[in-house]
């Protein structure tokens, strides 16, 4: 059986992993990843298209400056797009995280098993801990940098803008403010930091341990020595 201090310790790593791993669940199904307006000029007015999507799915809203409002309207994410690259940049995005959310459960699997066994293999130790934990933040890092990559420079909001309104003619500018779906990515980040410390201060706790106990013989007193 483990000892307190490391049932202690990778149960805290446990928590902060499986914390990470709900939150990967909320990044996927939230579409609060950005809201976008977008302006085009048309023949007589000009019109603003209010976006607020995810990785699967959005909302749209067309206000025209003569004031008239069209109704708010759902659209898919896939469906809407026509372009390969940006259609390509989402679903490496969503693969990024699908495999976050991977690393995140097996990374929640080994703090488990530590917690409560001793395993024989040092890399179901914290050794595994490190790596996918390390694998997870990297994945993070990743898909925090595609969607931006998506939306300002490959105009991901003006291209679904074209599919939430017909005639649009020349595009005026765009303002984009990421939402609470995004931002929880560093949250994650956080954790994956969190969890990884943790286990850093038991594994450096233990070494010294290790090393106080296997230190030279000449170091030892030398009434022991002559004994």
């Amino acid at each position: 059986m483990p000892s307190r201090k490391k049932t202690s310790m990778f149960a805290s790593s446990f928590c902060t992993c499986v914390s990470s791993f709900v939150l990967v669940c909320v990044v996927l199904a939230t579409p609060r990843w950005v809201s976008s307006e977008v302006r085009f000029s048309r023949a007589s007015s000009n019109v603003t298209i209010s976006l607020s999507y995810g990785l699967f799915s959005g909302t749209c809203e067309q206000f025209v400056d003569a004031g008239l409002h069209v109704s708010k309207t759902t659209f898919q994410v896939a469906d809407a797009l026509s372009s390969d690259i940006s259609r390509s940049l989402n679903v490496a995005t969503i693969v990024v995280l699908v495999l976050a959310l991977l690393s995140s459960l097996l990374s929640s699997g080994f703090t488990c098993t530590n917690a409560v066994s001793n395993p024989y293999q040092t890399f179901l130790g914290p050794v595994g801990v490190y790596t996918w934990n390390s694998v997870c933040g990297v994945l993070i890092l990743i898909a925090m940098i595609l969607f931006p990559v998506n939306v300002q420079g490959n105009r991901l909001s003006q291209e679904l803008a074209y599919g939430c309104s017909s005639p649009l003619e020349k595009h005026l500018g765009s303002k984009h403010n990421y939402g609470y779906s995004y931002w929880i990515m560093l949250l994650i980040l956080f954790l994956n930091i969190a969890s990884l410390t943790i286990i850093y201060f038991y594994d450096h706790a233990r070494y010294s341990k290790k090393k106080e106990q296997e230190r030279p013989i000449e170091n030892a007193p030398k009434d022991v020595i002559l004994f």
